[in-house]
């Protein structure tokens, strides 16, 4: 729960999502669940010319079990709260 409740936080902000089949997506966050499946709004794909099918749109759902890894804006990582919700957790509560 620790990485959802976080993510809950970047609504709004601009993230890039890279799946694991290297399809690298960069768009602002609509909304994220419990299984970290993700709502991206005005996307637009990292290399357009490996996907020139993906031009045109413009929202897209991604499921959490295809993601390889998300890069966050550097300005909206909170050091210290990842570091207390990350013992809080390790200890149970």
């Amino acid at each position: 729960m620790l990485f959802y409740s976080y993510f809950k936080t970047l609504v709004g902000k601009e993230v890039t999502v890279e799946l694991k089949n290297d399809l690298a997506i960069t768009g602002t966050l609509h909304s994220v669940d419990q299984y970290l499946n993700i709502k991206l709004n005005n996307i637009r794909v990292v290399n357009e010319q490996k996907y020139p099918h993906m031009l045109s749109v413009r929202a897209c759902f991604v499921r959490g079990s295809v993601v390889r890894f998300i890069l966050l804006p550097p300005g909206s990582v909170d050091v210290e709260l990842l570091h207390d919700a990350t013992r809080r957790e390790a200890r149970g509560g």
